[in-house]
C-alpha cells in the first residue's frame, strides 16, 4: 500500500492524500474522512525516508560523547534528548571513548543517515580541528560543541568559563586564609601519569609526612561539576557548579536555531557558581 493506492481507493489525488498525511493545507472534510478511513483500514504508516525526501529533513539528531556513563555528560544528554524528542526528532547517542577513529566512524555513519544536527559533548572534540578529512564528512551539518570549540564553518559552541570557575574557587580559599593550594587534574595520558609519579617520588625523597589532616579544619577541598556524588561524602564536598542542564539546554537551543536557519551567536558562555559545603566551610 502506497500513496498512489490510497489516493485511488479514496477517489482523490495524491497531493490531497499528502496534505492529509502531513496535516497541511485545506482539505474538504468529506474527502479527508475518506482518506483517513483508507489509512485506518490498512493501518498505513508513512515511510520516514519518503517524508524526509519531501521535507528535506530526516528528523535525526546525534549526540557524541566520550562516555555516556559520566554523570556530568549524562545530565546534559538527558536535557538535549528530551528537547529534540519533544520536537519529533530521533535522537542517537554515540560513545566515542575518546578515540578519533571512533569519532571518524560515527561521522561516516551520521553522514550516510543524513543527520540534521550534531552535538559534541566535551573539550576532547577540540582535536577535530587537526583532522580535516574527518570534519569534511559533516561539513554541511550544523554542529554544536558543549564546552569545546572548533573554529570551522558550521561549528558552534556553548562554553563554561572554566578559568573564572577555578579563579573563583582559589579566591575563596585565599580569602579564608588558605594560602598553600594544590590543583589536581586528570591523568588520562602517559605524560600525565609520569608527571604524577615524579611528584610522588620528589615528596618521598624529602620525607614529606602523610599526616592526619582533617577536612576542613586542616585541609579545605573544592571539587568540580557539582555531581550528586559531592553530597554523599562526609563532610559534603564544596564544588563548582558548571550547570550541565543549562549547558545542555543552550546546546539544544543553539542547534535548533541553526537547523531552522535563524541567526545566532557562534559561541555562548555560561557563568559557573561556587557551591560552598562542609569540605570548605569556615
Amino acid at each position: 500500500m502506497n500513496i498512489y493506492d490510497i489516493a485511488a481507493e479514496a477517489g482523490t489525488s495524491i497531493s490531497t492524500v499528502s496534505r492529509v498525511l502531513n496535516n497541511k493545507g485545506n482539505v474538504n472534510p468529506k474527502i479527508r474522512d475518506r482518506v483517513e478511513a483508507v489509512l485506518k483500514k490498512y493501518d498505513y504508516k508513512p515511510s520516514a525516508i519518503a517524508r524526509g525526501m519531501v521535507s528535506k529533513t530526516m528528523k535525526n539528531i546525534a549526540i557524541l560523547t566520550v562516555d555516556v556513563r559520566v554523570t556530568h555528560y549524562a545530565r546534559m544528554i538527558y536535557v538535549i534528548e528530551q528537547e529534540f524528542s519533544n520536537l519529533g526528532y530521533n535522537v542517537s547517542v554515540c560513545n566515542t571513548g575518546g578515540s578519533i577513529q571512533e569519532c571518524n566512524r560515527y561521522f561516516e555513519i551520521l553522514s550516510e543517515k543524513q543527520t540534521d544536527g550534531i552535538v559534541l559533548i566535551g573539550s576532547v572534540f577540540n582535536e577535530l580541528i587537526k583532522y580535516p578529512e574527518i570534519t569534511a564528512k559533516i561539513k554541511d551539518t550544523p554542529v554544536v560543541i558543549a564546552n569545546g570549540q572548533v573554529k570551522l564553518p558550521n561549528f558552534y559552541s556553548v562554553l563554561v568559563d572554566d578559568t573564572k570557575a577555578i579563579r573563583m574557587a582559589s579566591d575563596y580559599m585565599f580569602d579564608h586564609g588558605r594560602m598553600d593550594l594544590f590543583y589536581v587534574f586528570d591523568i588520562a595520558t602517559d605524560s600525565g601519569r609520569a608527571k604524577r609519579q615524579g611528584f610522588l617520588e620528589a615528596m618521598k625523597l624529602r620525607d614529606v609526612p602523610d599526616g592526619n589532616d582533617r577536612v576542613p579544619e586542616d585541609i579545605a577541598i573544592t571539587g568540580c561539576n557539582n555531581s550528586p556524588d559531592s553530597r554523599i561524602c562526609e563532610p559534603e564536598l564544596a564544588t563548582l557548579d558548571n550547570k550541565p542542564e543549562l549547558l545542555g539546554g543552550m546546546c539544544a537551543s543553539l542547534l535548533r536555531d541553526r537547523m531552522e536557519g535563524k541567526e545566532s551567536a557562534t559561541s555562548v558562555a555560561i557563568q559557573p557558581e561556587l557551591v560552598v559545603r562542609g569540605s570548605a566551610s569556615f
